[in-house]
């Protein structure tokens, strides 16, 4: 089944309109954008219609917020059939999108599947017989460094293997709300020893710093005096001459000068 094929006539709703509350946040999300300029609002509203909607948008709700962004309907099923954050058919209450491109599907994906059908019954592009799971395949989540990963409604859970994979599904099955991220304990995405060169760098900086503070510090030079002559007393600086001084008049001035005959 596809998600982004609109559900049969039977499945969707007579009517939709927001909750008071989400109404609220509508109007505050249209009041961002200049007068006219309101169908820049579509995607965040249509969205607030999903989560609204059991994480899936039927016809009428993207008419909608079309009605309540003053655009024609067809701009609310242009963008909600674009992009695939949008599940236009039922999905069950924990969606399940598995990355498999290539990082993801090189460091074990495929355990991830199985142990989603193993523990759910859920095959990708089909929900589970109790409808509470659906398992997607997607492409790239960005999340490549800590593959095989996969998306739950709204959290990464990376670093996941078919064990790690099954005890995420039996804490969803049982309603707990188990801790996104890396589920080896990873911080963010760094190495899983641990910081290694950028450690080694900082240690080597803080001792390089602490070297330069405890090292002494050198006397100032002493200003240069001139040489001093045979009798002791300083040298004078050297003078020009006095035909180099006259010529250097001349050309001031605009004189003409003498070049002398040898």
């Amino acid at each position: 089944m596809s998600f982004g094929t609109p559900a049969p006539d039977e499945l969707q709703p007579s009517q939709f309109v927001f909750t008071a509350e989400n109404l609220e946040r509508a109007q505050t999300i249209i009041a961002r954008y200049p007068q006219g300029k309101q169908q820049s609002a579509m995607i965040p509203l249509l969205d607030l219609a999903q989560r609204q909607h059991d994480n899936w948008l039927p016809r009428v709700a993207m008419d909608y917020v079309a009605d309540l962004l003053e655009v024609p309907r067809i701009r609310a099923y242009e963008v909600a059939s674009f992009y695939t954050m949008f599940n236009k058919a039922p999905v069950g209450k924990h969606f399940l999108q598995v990355c498999t491109t290539t990082p993801c599907w090189l460091s074990g994906s495929g355990d991830v599947l199985r142990a989603i059908k193993d523990r759910t019954g859920a095959t990708p592009g089909h929900s589970s017989p109790d409808g509470d799971f659906t398992c997607v395949e997607v492409e790239c989540l960005g999340a490549c460094v800590n593959a095989p990963m996969m998306q739950v409604n709204d959290d990464y859970f990376e670093d996941l293997d078919y064990d790690r994979t099954c005890t995420l599904i039996d804490a969803l099955k049982a309603g707990k709300a188990p801790p996104a991220g890396s589920q080896t304990g990873r911080h963010g995405a760094e190495a899983q020893a641990g910081s290694t060169s950028l450690l080694a760098m900082r240690e080597a900086l803080l001792a390089a710093g602490a070297a330069a503070a405890a090292a002494p510090a050198e006397p100032a030079a002493a200003p240069v005096a001139d040489a001093p002559k045979e009798d002791g007393t300083a040298k004078p600086k050297a003078a020009r001459s006095r035909s180099g001084t006259a010529k250097s008049t001349a050309r001031k001035s605009g004189a003409p000068t003498r070049t002398r005959k040898t």
